[in-house]
């Protein structure tokens, strides 16, 4: 019996690699346009579906009666309905740590942006102000406290390079083991607010969730250290906006590079998006040429797995559904 696949027509070359050698899988194919008629008509004999932002909820499982298994391509599943899944025991599948350095790596991006003043330099020389150079002395990363907040797959990987440029790295993560913290030759925080009165850099790698909502509203930012940059690449509604923006406004926080915001894209009304103090990007911090392959790859073997009945507990979000079956 043949496989059959629901896959974005967008994804990335390597998502087909680990289909080389096999002739029992049908791939079934969605654009970015398609309807939500439309969809639902081509979850009608799927055994799996391969998601990127696509909502998925108990209308699109009625439509799937076929269906064994969900992967995204990506860890985060806000858009899923995930008590649906467990309800028809169906898995949920992430991609592990297939973006985990890009993201990583974007953060350390806005860091070094904001330390060595890139947008400001960079004006001097273009609009021919190459004497004002020292009006703008960029600053080192090395000697600079920072406080990552969460210390899952891609937290850890950015603890290693800040610890790797000598800063003064903080972990706060109530969930992780203390000495796994140090293992990595950071320093684990008990208190996220006493933290945050010394740290030049603060940076957010936490799922979001009920307790991380607005876990930097107006009160945690005005602990923060004045002049301070705060960094998220995790998700948008961690961050307060309007409160971020009032603490950018009025100088007490020097900068912030963000990657998500609570409504994407942003409406043209968002203050945060005409400061000169804020850097954005549009939700790519995972989503290098790299990542997008290796994200893709990674949620065709995770569904793979689950249909030929191995499946990947480490990658799945809800596990319990396989006892339950």
């Amino acid at each position: 019996m043949s496989h059959r696949i629901l896959v974005p027509e967008t994804s990335a070359p390597d998502m087909l690699l680990p289909l080389k050698g096999r002739t029992d899988v049908v791939l079934e194919r969605f654009g970015p346009k398609v309807t939500t008629a439309e969809f639902r008509a081509l979850l009608g004999n799927v055994h799996a579906a391969i998601l990127g932002v696509t909502p998925f909820a108990d209308a699109e499982l009625d439509a799937a009666p076929a269906l064994k298994a969900v992967a995204r391509v990506g860890v985060g599943y806000d858009a899923i309905d995930v008590p649906a899944l467990n309800r028809r025991k169906i898995p949920l599948l992430i991609t592990g740590t297939a973006n985990s350095v890009s993201v990583a790596e974007q953060a350390l991006a806005f860091m070094f942006a904001f330390a060595k003043r890139m947008n400001e330099v960079h004006t001097l020389v273009v609009q021919q102000r190459w004497g004002e150079r020292f009006s703008c002395f960029p600053t080192d990363l090395a000697g600079k406290r920072v406080v990552i907040v969460g210390f899952g797959r891609i937290g850890t990987r950015m603890a290693k390079r800040c610890v790797a440029m000598e800063m003064h790295t903080q972990v706060y993560d109530p969930l992780i083991t203390q000495d796994y913290i140090r293992s990595v030759g950071a320093t684990p925080v008990p208190d996220l607010d006493a933290a945050l009165a010394d740290a030049d850099y603060v940076s957010i790698h936490c799922p979001k969730d009920a307790s991380t909502i607005n876990l930097f509203d107006a009160a945690r930012l005005a602990r923060m250290k004045k002049g301070a940059v705060l960094i998220n690449t995790a998700r948008g509604g961690i961050v307060n906006e309007p409160a971020l923006a009032q603490a950018l406004t009025s100088g007490h926080l020097s900068g912030a590079g963000l990657d998500v915001l609570e409504s994407e894209p942003p409406e043209k009304s968002n203050p945060l998006l005409g400061m000169p103090n804020v850097l954005c990007a549009p939700h790519m911090a995972g989503v290098t040429w790299e990542a997008w392959n290796r994200m893709a790859c990674s949620a065709m073997q995770n569904v793979l797995d689950v249909l030929d009945g191995r499946p990947n507990r480490e990658h799945t979000v809800n596990p319990q559904v396989y006892d339950a079956r």
